[in-house]
């Protein structure tokens, strides 16, 4: 087994403003995480906890100046994929899918693209 994550491991929450994911940035915050930003398509300028909230995976990673090393995606099982793939293309190496009820085939294309870009996806449904 390795060890994915250290104590400077940034990372972004997709479905920030969501009832699960709001609890999931605080107890994060809490523990000491470095939560960086937030993304939910039409919520930009918002806050969670403290962590702004952007439109896109683009924007986050623009904000923060630098490479992003990981997302915690919550975001409802239609949109997984999307969300997913613009982690990916976006640089973020460590993807962590706590949604549930994802489609096979939704999962084998974001497995094969994930492996094409050097990425690591932890889930689906891993809370």
């Amino acid at each position: 087994m390795s060890i994915l994550l250290s104590k400077d491991t940034t990372f972004i929450v997709q479905g920030i403003t969501g009832r699960e994911a709001v609890n999931l940035t605080r107890e994060c915050l809490d523990y000491g995480s470095k939560v960086v930003g937030g993304v939910t398509p039409g919520r930009k300028g918002r806050e969670v906890h403290g962590v702004p909230v952007f439109d896109t995976v683009a924007q986050a990673v623009e904000n923060h100046g630098g490479p992003i090393d990981g997302s915690v995606v919550t975001v409802p099982p239609a949109f997984t994929k999307d969300a997913v793939l613009e982690a990916i293309e976006n640089g973020i190496k460590l993807i962590v899918i706590v949604t549930e009820r994802i489609p096979r085939g939704d999962v084998a294309q974001m497995v094969e693209l994930a492996d094409m870009r050097g990425a690591r996806i932890i889930g689906p449904n891993c809370l």
